[in-house]
């Protein structure tokens, strides 16, 4: 075994050589009119040397490894607690809940505009994990695709504005509707697939939007995007300087105060929230209504869902539909707040954040997915130094949550219905 070992070792250690030095340690230079092959400097190199090193160490001792990585979860003090009372977990939830709103409401008249601004974007994120929740944490449907929904609701928004004047307000349901719809259209040719099979085919699906988005020049500018999206307006009322529509007014010309750009920043912000509480509350009424229990009786065995009567057809349809309904909610907000899209903004890497935030908060869990989704999005700005080792880090946390805490942050409960005994 141990012979093994060391060969295995040695064979990674040299593999890792082999494609991380060809990638990080040679670089194209351009001198003139050519472009020149040159060497990495000697930082580099010995981090190349070490990081072959660490592949081989691990490799080596990899049995005694991953033995001491599995009494980790024996030193989390909340591994073996017992789980909450069922009313108990339920208020603190709605209590948890509320006093996230309460902050948040009050959250953009104490900070920055660049604090506020990404606060936006939290919630834009925590529209989309909790659409995506929806898909694979209550039906159990793995969705690598979800940011084509994203992408289906701000394109939409921004061809309506472009080409027919049509305002954020009335562009909102349609890119909800229209997302929901391609939805309804993925669902069909997945209801026979499960697991893996599934996964790459909305892969697929999410690639061919994006690919139709980057080509169809005529329509949607390809590789150039859409500039120009207008802003939401307030009963007629802009937020900038001047007046751009015939017809409008000017926010703080009527309100006879002085103009301010974070007027408009702040205003968006308080949109994302009231659409982000709209989108926890409708699907945390969906999760006690029996279409909420086809869902998570789907998730567990679908053998024995359809032997109660369940159509996995109308099951697995409604799920898809719900989940790229608020993706379409989301990627309005996105759109306005950008101001300029492109198929750029809507990469694969997109699907796999938000899946993440969905399963660092717990499958299935609301407070738990936002938490998770606040978590993704800040943290990473808060430290910038580190900009390029962002993934790096994103996938160590990942793979640590993982050994620490398998179920999430705040892992779902499933609901007990308890029995009188009958004398």
């Amino acid at each position: 075994m141990a012979a093994q070992n060391l060969k295995h070792a040695l064979f990674c250690a040299i593999i890792t050589l082999i494609i991380a030095y060809p990638i990080l340690g040679l670089n194209l230079e351009a001198e003139g009119t050519q472009v020149v092959l040159e060497g990495a400097d000697t930082v580099t190199v010995v981090s190349i040397a070490l990081a072959a090193v660490v592949v081989f160490l691990f490799q080596l001792f990899r049995d005694t490894i991953l033995a001491s990585l599995g009494r980790i979860p024996r030193f989390n003090p909340l591994a073996n607690r017992e789980p909450m009372e069922q009313g108990r977990r339920q208020r603190f939830e709605t209590i948890a809940l509320v006093l996230l709103v309460m902050a948040a409401l009050a959250w953009p008249f104490f900070v920055s505009r660049g604090s506020v601004d990404l606060a936006t974007l939290v919630l834009i994120y925590v529209m989309l994990a909790l659409g995506l929740n929806v898909v694979v944490g209550l039906a159990g449907l793995l969705d690598l695709g979800y940011v084509a929904f994203y992408a289906v609701g701000a394109y939409t928004f921004a061809l309506l504005s472009q080409y027919f004047g049509i305002s954020f307000w009335l562009a909102l349901p349609l890119g909800a509707c229209l997302a929901a719809l391609f939805g309804l259209v993925l669902g069909f040719p997945v209801l026979r697939l499960r697991g893996d099979y599934l996964a790459i085919v909305t892969l697929g699906f999410g690639e061919i939007i994006r690919i139709l988005l980057n080509n169809m020049t005529w329509l949607t500018g390809g590789p150039n995007g859409i500039g120009g999206i207008p802003d939401p307006t307030l009963f007629g009322m802009e937020f900038g300087r001047r007046i751009k529509e015939e017809g409008n007014s000017s926010f703080h010309e009527v309100f006879g105060i002085a103009y301010s750009s974070e007027h408009k920043i702040i205003f968006l912000y308080l949109i994302a929230l009231v659409l982000a509480v709209f989108t926890a509350v409708v699907i945390r009424r969906f999760t006690k209504m029996p279409v909420g229990r086809s869902w998570e009786a789907l998730r567990e065995d679908e053998i024995a869902a359809r032997s109660l009567g369940l159509s996995r057809t109308s099951v697995k349809l409604s799920a898809f539909t719900i989940g790229a309904f608020f993706a379409g909610f989301a990627g309005t907000v996105f759109a306005s707040k950008q101001g300029f899209i492109s198929p750029e903004s809507f990469v694969f890497l997109e699907s796999a954040i938000i899946l993440a935030i969905v399963v660092l908060g717990g499958m299935g869990s609301q407070i738990g997915v936002i938490l998770a989704a606040i978590a993704v999005v800040i943290l990473p700005e808060l430290a910038r130094e580190f900009s390029e080792f962002r993934m790096l880090i994103f996938g160590a946390a990942m793979v640590l949550m993982m050994v620490w805490r398998p179920q999430g942050l705040l892992p779902m409960r499933r609901i007990h219905i308890e029995l009188k005994k009958q004398e």
